[in-house]
């Protein structure tokens, strides 16, 4: 599989933000969002088998992997991916558009499931029947660039019932889009048991363009 990036760092987003982790970040993306922040992941990667990604990323003092891109999904061997990282006993999340079918995914996987919001230009290639594949394992994501993003994205939670089939719902802004203090005012004002997610890694290193 073509590899973007293999790095160690601190989880900046779900349930496992500030957790020490290995990220194996995968090329090629068909989604491109309005406000994408590794786009650099678009094309840019060597190919990599899987036994060469586990004993590069076995370094790491850490045994939390994150599987992310671009998007992940679209690899074929993303599932053989999955269980070697499992094999050895890692922790596995993987974070995904949500617009690729998810029902394969063993369900010892975390699936950190973001589906696009209008801003984002790609909110017509959510794939909602993702959404009868999540357990109380998953998460879901949205990240908003303004309100009518967040109403849109309340509408699909309630829609869904999202809060009761993932273990977790985080709400992100687009940094630099909206400030902390706003978003934070809408989720308190809207009655859903939802989580505050800020990039905790963009707010460590502001100035990292990759590898964080």
């Amino acid at each position: 599989m073509k590899v973007n990036e293999l790095f160690y760092s601190i989880q900046g987003e779900s349930s496992f933000a500030g957790r020490p982790c290995a990220f194996i970040r995968l090329t090629g993306c068909n989604l491109r969002c309005v406000w994408c922040d590794t786009q650099y992941a678009f094309y840019e990667g060597n190919e990599m088998s899987i036994p060469e990604i586990i004993r590069k990323i076995a370094a790491y003092p850490a045994r939390l992997a994150l599987v992310t891109g671009g998007e992940p999904m679209l690899h074929n061997d993303i599932h053989e991916l999955f269980a070697a990282l499992i094999e050895r006993g890692y922790t596995v999340l993987v974070e995904t558009g949500g617009h690729e079918p998810l029902a394969a995914v063993d369900a010892r996987v975390r699936k950190i499931v973001d589906f696009k919001c209008p801003s984002s230009g790609m909110s017509g290639r959510n794939c909602y029947a993702n959404a009868g594949c999540l357990t109380l394992n998953d998460e879901v994501k949205f990240v908003v660039a303004g309100r009518d993003d967040f109403d849109w994205a309340c509408e699909l939670i309630r829609k869904f019932d999202l809060t009761a089939r993932a273990g977790a719902v985080h709400f992100s802004p687009v940094f630099g889009k909206i400030s902390f203090a706003e978003l934070a005012a809408w989720i308190l004002d809207c009655g859903l048991d939802v989580r505050y997610q800020p990039q905790l890694h963009k707010i460590i290193w502001p100035e990292a363009s990759r590898g964080v």
